[in-house]
């Protein structure tokens, strides 16, 4: 199914119907709605869900290139808007976790509860060249060597470079089944706003201080929705600092809030679903 926006993008998403509950997951970077095929599965069926493909990744379109977070939370209103979604729980895992708090910031009367899986800081998901030191360009990111070669490895469909990259970052601890990873690699290599989103990634910050990059924009005093942070002990792409950043900027912000650090890496569904269905329905507490 898809959805077309007024800029012209068509957003592809997928549904699971359920109850009047409605659940909105937002993917990660070189992911895609796919990679919620077991919460799609084992979520209790009081809850309707939609998982969306954001602009330039999985099924949607990729038009106009995105130069903030804040061009995915503005296709997520229209989003919303079009399929009459007036108010919805909001999920969103990694990069996806800065598009879940753009829009709850932008657009607070749509948002009931947020869940953020390993999800970027509040100020942001830091971009470093090869000498460790911050990035400040969208030009210096994209002579970055990791960078550089993933950009390569998308534009000659590389599966067998970003299975390794994978393998070694993300599903460090439990591998998905044959059939899931071939379809999570398909999703990453479908990205075509890699670059931009790593850009966008790198200054976004709603908090009150600098990141070292930008000033901080204070719009996390805008969010009015209870957090659930979830964070893998085990992450190798979403840091502890980075959790600890988002967790004290919550708290200056006033914004109540749980935090559940749990057996897991970055690929929170894969390595414990159970936990995350736990934390997440008892932080709901809808039945």
């Amino acid at each position: 199914m898809n959805i077309r926006l007024n800029n012209g993008e068509n957003l592809s998403y997928i549904k699971r119907q359920g109850g009047e509950h409605v659940v909105l997951l937002i993917h990660g970077n070189m992911a895609s709605s796919v990679q919620y095929d077991l919460l799609f599965e084992k979520m209790d069926s009081i809850y309707t869900i939609y998982a969306v493909d954001l602009r330039g990744y999985g099924n949607s379109t990729y038009h106009k290139s995105i130069n903030s977070i804040r061009d995915f939370s503005e296709d997520l209103k229209q989003f919303v808007d079009q399929l009459d979604l007036k108010k919805v729980y909001l999920i969103g895992w990694s990069n996806g976790g800065g598009v879940a708090m753009q829009f709850a910031a932008d657009y607070p009367e749509h948002v009931n509860k947020m869940v953020l899986l390993s999800s970027m800081s509040t100020r942001g998901y830091p971009a470093f060249n090869a000498n460790g030191e911050r990035i400040h360009s969208k030009d210096q990111i994209a002579t970055a060597p990791g960078l550089s070669m993933m950009l390569d490895a998308q534009r000659t469909n590389n599966q067998t470079f970003f299975k390794a990259a994978m393998d070694q970052l993300l599903y460090s601890i439990n591998q998905p089944n044959d059939e899931q990873y071939r379809k999570y690699l398909i999703s990453a290599t479908q990205q075509r706003n890699m670059l931009d989103a790593a850009h966008a990634a790198n200054i976004f910050n709603i908090s009150t201080v600098s990141n070292g990059v930008v000033e901080g924009t204070g719009e996390i005093k805008n969010i009015h929705a209870p957090i659930l942070v979830i964070w893998g002990k085990n992450d190798l792409l979403t840091s502890e600092e980075m959790t600890l950043e988002l967790i004290e900027d919550l708290k200056k912000a006033g914004i109540k809030f749980s935090y559940s650090p749990i057996n897991a890496g970055h690929a929170l569904l894969i390595d414990n679903i159970e936990k995350v269905l736990e934390e997440t329905d008892k932080f709901f507490n809808v039945t």
